[in-house]
């Protein structure tokens, strides 16, 4: 008799027209939202996605410390930032890499940034040449957008296609230092090998950036 009952009730609730409507309304904006959904999935190409993933990778590598803290601006002023680094700042000692990007104006970097790394927690970083990156390959504090951007741009990437940014990035010594920095400094994620297989990966996705 209750589930009768119940049902009754039910009935004349679903038959009042008021009811009704709002009734009606309600399934049938759930149908809709159902179906964007189910389009909004559909219209995700896998390869644009799985392009996007590999590029926040390469981003993740490019804007690290060990990487951005020399693809600095035109003030051609190294930074040290990172998480043992406490507070960022630019280079101690006044130093900066001048228009050169190598210090011929004021202190060249070889002075004191020999072939290897020091021995000593935060000595004197080194590879066989060190210096700034070309100032139009900036890096420090720009976006996902501003570095895709640019890395993309021969006029900006030192002339290369992908695939030599790639070589670039698998063969460059000063480059390699990023993921071996010596004692007291956060290497960057990933590995050289790995960060030029992205690259590579990118570019055979059409290299899309972010909005």
């Amino acid at each position: 008799m209750q589930l009768k009952s119940i049902m009754l009730k039910t009935i004349a609730l679903i038959l009042l027209p008021g009811v009704s409507f709002v009734f009606d309304a309600s399934a049938q904006n759930n149908s809709l939202e159902q179906v964007n959904s189910l389009e909004r999935i559909d219209s995700l190409d896998p390869v644009d996605s799985q392009a996007a993933q590999t590029w926040n990778k390469i981003y993740e590598v490019f804007s690290h410390p060990r990487c951005a803290n020399c693809h600095v601006p035109d003030d051609n002023l190294p930074r040290w930032s990172g998480p043992n680094y406490g507070k960022t700042s630019v280079h101690g000692m006044n130093i900066s890499g001048g228009q050169s990007r190598i210090g011929v104006e004021t202190v060249m970097c070889s002075t004191c940034h020999a072939h290897t790394n020091s021995d000593e927690p935060h000595g004197p970083p080194g590879a066989p040449v060190w210096m700034l990156a070309p100032v139009e390959m900036l890096w420090w504090q720009q976006s996902s957008k501003q570095i895709c951007e640019q890395i993309k741009d021969p006029a900006r990437n030192g002339g290369r296609t992908l695939e030599e940014v790639a070589h670039h990035i698998q063969e460059d010594e000063l480059v390699h230092w990023g993921w071996d920095p010596g004692k007291g400094r956060e290497p960057a994620p990933y590995s050289a090998i790995e960060t030029a297989d992205f690259v590579t990966l990118w570019a055979n996705a059409g290299a899309p950036c972010p909005e």
